[in-house]
């Protein structure tokens, strides 16, 4: 089946339909919007001038994307995007609780902070991955409009990922403090890595309705490429994908989520209804 328009996907029969596409798209929105969001944090703060402007460069591209799926899920009716990305509570959103977690203590306006470039790296690496394999299904969606925005999109996750791999390669292969710090950033990250992996729970229909490919099939596309990079690295693989502290697909997040999103809807909220 091959839905075209967003007037196709508010047609009475669809409704299963839309309720499934409006899952995966917030997925897809939440995911990039606190991924972005902790890119932006580190403006200024990165080892070197040359990555400020990459990373800077990345996290407005991710901040792009997540933009043209609240775009998609304005146009199916529901609401503004502007709305969608900066008004919704921490209870309703749909990011992978790994995204939402701090870069480190302190604060880049208001204290001294103390960031984690290791655990940065190892997050955005693992997260570049999995998005690249489900953009690539995303080609061949049910969903026209969804695929062709993978299609658009992809070229630009492609460089992104790229970029993380150089960083994950070198830190990894570095010799004394460099590679622990990037040991330890890997078994803090893949404590909740599982919720990257995560569909939440319209996994199947998702599936079945040609949205996206199975959560296994890309969860076995994930765990290929770790795999390959850990034993090219000599790096002891970590076992099954963790998700300690729940499934942010269903709604359950900490503390961190709360204060990002205070602070991304700061200006936003003086007046809800102009357009940022």
């Amino acid at each position: 089946m091959k839905i075209t328009s967003a007037n196709e996907v508010n047609d009475p029969k669809n409704v299963e339909y839309k309720k499934v596409l409006v899952d995966l798209l917030y997925q897809l929105a939440d995911d990039d919007f606190l991924h972005s969001f902790r890119g932006s944090e580190w403006l200024g703060l990165v080892p070197h001038i040359e990555e400020d402007v990459a990373y800077s460069s990345i996290a407005q591209n991710t901040m792009g994307h997540a933009a043209i799926y609240y775009e998609l899920l304005e146009e199916i009716g529901e609401g503004k995007s502007d709305d969608l990305a900066h008004g919704r509570s921490d209870a309703v959103r749909k990011n992978a609780i790994l995204l939402e977690e701090v870069n480190g203590p302190g604060g880049w306006l208001y204290e001294e902070p103390k960031y984690d470039w290791a655990f940065t790296v190892v997050r955005n690496y693992f997260y570049e991955v999995m998005k690249k394999h489900k953009i690539e299904s995303l080609k061949t969606s049910s969903y026209e409009p969804l695929a062709q925005v993978a299609i658009k999109v992809q070229s630009e996750t492609i460089y992104h990922l790229m970029h993380w791999r150089t960083w994950f390669y070198q830190l990894v292969s570095a010799e004394g403090e460099a590679r622990d710090r990037m040991k330890a950033a890997i078994e803090k990250a893949w404590r909740d890595v599982g919720g990257l992996l995560s569909l939440g729970p319209n996994r199947e229909a998702m599936v079945n309705t040609g949205l996206i490919d199975g959560e296994e099939v890309l969860k076995e596309r994930f765990v290929a490429v770790v795999k390959d990079a850990f034993e090219h690295l000599n790096l002891e693989y970590p076992g099954e994908p963790g998700m300690e502290r729940g499934d942010g697909r269903t709604g359950v997040h900490t503390a961190d989520l709360k204060e990002a999103i205070n602070t991304l809807a700061e200006v936003y909220n003086l007046n809800p209804a102009v357009s940022w």
